[in-house]
């Protein structure tokens, strides 16, 4: 199971890129969103209908206290940050592990602490990048490239790709 912790939800200030980050995440097949800062039923919510509509069992969830569920999780920690490890050195690493993955981005200064707590600290690459780019990124190369075809089998709509209109197909 691979998840995502988005560190330092603010609303008024984060809205879209914590729901493009939680957008990018579902459709390279992440099973679990957790987020800090700011509780949002509302971004909660149009990702639960995103899933209704296009399919997925992905989760949301609000995380009051990320240190202690930072603690408690059983899983690989790996944080994204562009002073990591490069990603292409460690990627067989990350397939191998037999435990859940948790995924961490920040959206405010990232604070030391998460940087100690990482079993790995990944970089995607030695610029500067989005969390959305590098949660993409790192996702389709864990799972090596089948994010790009995948198609959700509970979905309520099908997209037909076309080279110069839109076709949805309602199922």
């Amino acid at each position: 199971m691979i998840s995502i912790l988005r560190l330092g939800h603010r609303i008024h200030r984060d809205i879209r890129v914590t729901t493009h980050l939680a957008l990018t995440a579902r459709a390279f097949l992440a099973d679990n969103f957790y987020y800090t800062g700011q509780s949002d039923s509302s971004f909660e919510n149009s990702i639960e209908k995103i899933n209704q509509k296009w399919g997925s069992l992905f989760r949301v969830r609000y995380i009051p206290d990320y240190k202690n569920f930072l603690k408690e999780i059983k899983a690989l920690k790996i944080h994204l940050t562009m002073y990591g490890e490069l990603l292409p050195n460690k990627i067989e690493e990350i397939r191998n592990c037999k435990n859940d993955i948790l995924i961490m981005v920040g959206g405010q200064k990232v604070p030391p602490y998460i940087y100690q707590i990482a079993d790995l600290n990944i970089s995607v690459t030695t610029q500067p990048i989005s969390e959305i780019s590098s949660v993409a990124i790192f996702l389709n190369e864990f799972f090596k490239g089948k994010p790009l075809t995948h198609e959700f089998k509970n979905s309520k709509n099908k997209v037909i790709p076309q080279q110069k209109s839109k076709k949805v197909i309602k199922r």
